[in-house]
C-alpha cells in the first residue's frame, strides 16, 4: 500500500530522518513511538506529503507521492492531527461534510452519495446522536471522533495519527482507540498512530516502529520491539512488557528512570 524506499529528511543541515525503509501492510495499525525530538511528527508529514523528504520517497500503489496532486493523496491517505482545535461554530455534520472535499469540484454541495457516506462516518464514529450539535460545545474526546469521522468521509485506505489521545481523559482514550482498532479489524483500514504512551501502543498496534538517533531502531511485532533492552536504550527506563492479566492484552510495567536505577 505505502512504503518509503530511503527516506531522510533535515531542517536546514540538522538530520532528523537518515535511510528510513518501511512497509505498511493494509489493515494493520502501526505504532511510531521514539523519545521527543526523534522525528516521529516529522516521518508522519512526509507520508503525506505535507513535508518533501530531502533524500529518498515515499510511494503508495508503486507511485511516488511526488507525482500526485495533494487532493489525490486525499483519497488514498486522511490525517488526525495533535489539535483538533475549530475556531467557528460549525455543526457535528458541516465538518464531516468537509471530508468529502477532495471528490468536489469548486462550489458543488453535496451529492447524494456524498451524504450517503457523510451519514455513514458519522454513524461508524458513534455520534450519529450529535449531528447537530456544534462542536465548540463539545468536550475533548467527543471532538476527536467528529474529526475521526471526518477523516473516515475521505473514505481512506490509510489514516495517519498524530498523537490522538493527547489532552484526553483516561477514559476518552480507551474510547478513541477501541474506535481505531475496530475500525482496522472490520473495516480494513490502514492506522499509522504516533504515540509517546508505550502501554497503549503495546496494547492497541499489531507492528511498533522504534526510532532513535535519526534512524529506525527496531520495527516488527509489538512484543518483539518493546522489549526490556530497547526500551532501556531508547527511552532510559526500566520497564516490561507483560499481558493484563484481566484482558489478556500486551501492556507495559514502568519500574523507573535506568538512570537511576544503575545509580542504585
Amino acid at each position: 500500500m505505502l512504503r518509503t524506499k530511503d527516506l531522510s529528511y533535515s531542517y536546514k543541515e540538522k538530520p532528523v530522518l537518515e535511510n528510513i525503509n518501511f512497509d505498511l501492510v493494509q489493515g494493520e495499525i502501526l505504532g511510531i513511538i521514539g523519545p521527543n525530538g526523534c522525528g516521529k511528527t516529522t516521518l508522519l508529514g512526509n507520508l503525506n506529503k505535507n513535508l518533501r523528504p530531502k533524500g529518498g520517497c515515499v510511494m503508495i500503489h508503486d507511485t511516488d507521492l511526488e507525482d500526485l496532486k495533494k487532493k489525490e493523496i486525499a483519497r488514498e491517505i486522511a490525517v488526525i492531527p495533535q489539535t483538533n482545535e475549530i475556531k467557528f461554530s460549525f455543526t457535528v455534520r458541516e465538518i464531516v461534510s468537509m471530508g468529502r472535499m477532495p471528490f468536489q469540484e469548486a462550489f458543488q454541495g453535496d451529492s447524494y452519495d456524498d451524504i450517503a457516506i457523510i451519514d455513514d462516518a458519522i454513524e461508524k464514529a458513534g455520534i450519529s446522536h450529535m449531528a447537530e450539535r456544534y462542536i465548540n460545545t463539545m468536550s475533548g474526546g467527543e471532538r476527536q471522533k467528529v474529526i475521526i469521522a471526518r477523516a473516515l468521509a475521505q473514505t481512506p485506505k490509510i489514516l495517519l495519527m498524530d498523537e490522538p489521545t493527547l489532552h484526553l481523559d483516561i477514559s476518552a482514550q480507551f474510547d478513541i482507540l477501541d474506535l481505531i482498532h475496530a475500525l482496522s479489524k472490520e473495516e480494513g483500514l490502514t492506522v499509522v498512530i504516533v504515540s509517546h504512551d508505550l502501554s497503549m501502543a503495546a496494547r492497541y498496534c499489531d507492528r511498533i516502529m522504534m526510532i532513535h538517533n535519526h534512524r529506525i531502531h527496531d520495527m516488527g511485532k509489538t512484543e518483539d520491539v518493546l522489549t526490556s533492552e530497547n526500551m532501556r536504550t531508547v527511552f532510559n527506563v526500566e520497564a516490561e512488557l507483560t499481558k493484563d492479566p484481566k484482558t489478556g492484552k500486551n501492556m507495559v510495567l514502568m519500574y523507573g528512570s535506568a538512570t537511576n536505577s544503575q545509580q542504585s
